[in-house]
């Protein structure tokens, strides 16, 4: 016959089950191990890059101005090709709205991710302990997209526009990244104040994938500028398992 205490006893052990299954993210802020999270970030940064060896991606940017984040100026699709032993290419599928946007603004941002994507350059904007001074919050568990989350704060080693000052969201479980949001450690130019970004990410074929960027910026050739950018579809080509 079951005694009155062994409902209770079965609920503890189910959420001490549940809790253990948490990994560190069951852990009190006070007591993660700093270096330890941080060895998890690299080694799924290190992951990603051993193991993916192309990808392709439709890509759909949209550029704002003027606070009205609901009738784009300029839109853009194109069908990105990333080869690990080359970096990215792009064809354009459609494309609408101002044609000086798409060129000066859309058009920089490709040029841009081309170049940071090359062999020899890539690894300079790769989050990890080599380019950013990474520290837990006094938050430092918090739960995000339905996962659950550490999170760290970013400090750039150097300055440039694609190294973000701010905040940085992994998965507890394996150190992906969920989301990266910041402001850009230098201008991209004299004519433009630094960029406030965020970037989201979702597991794709096992690695972290980013699904939606958001970038604003001021200007004073085009004043307050959002540009969105949404990615679909992705086609994950692995290296083969040894």
């Amino acid at each position: 016959m079951m005694s009155s205490r062994q409902p209770g006893v079965a609920r503890a052990v189910a959420a001490a089950s549940f809790f253990a299954c948490l990994g560190i993210a069951a852990v009190p802020a006070q007591q993660l191990d700093a270096s330890s999270v941080i060895q998890h970030i690299d080694a799924a940064v290190k992951a990603r890059v051993d193991n993916i060896a192309g990808y392709t991606v439709t890509e759909h940017y949209a550029v704002y101005r003027s606070n009205d984040e609901a009738h784009p100026v300029a839109e853009m699709t194109v069908k990105t090709l990333y080869r690990q032993d080359t970096g990215k290419s792009y064809t354009i599928l459609s494309q609408t709205g101002s044609e000086v946007i798409r060129s000066l603004v859309l058009g920089a941002i490709l040029d841009n991710e081309k170049r940071l994507n090359q062999p020899g350059n890539r690894e300079g904007s790769w989050i990890t302990s080599a380019n950013y001074e990474m520290k837990l919050k006094s938050d430092a568990s918090q739960r995000l997209d339905g996962r659950d989350c550490l999170v760290l704060s970013l400090t750039p080693k150097r300055k440039a526009p694609y190294l973000i000052e701010g905040t940085l969201w992994v998965d507890s479980k394996d150190g992906s990244i969920v989301q990266v949001q910041g402001t850009g450690s230098k201008s991209p130019s004299v004519f433009t104040g630094p960029t406030q970004m965020v970037r989201q990410y979702a597991n794709v074929a096992g690695f972290a994938q980013a699904t939606h960027a958001r970038a604003m910026s001021n200007s004073h050739l085009f004043g307050q500028t959002v540009v969105t950018i949404d990615y679909r579809g992705y086609q994950v080509q692995l290296r083969p398992t040894k």
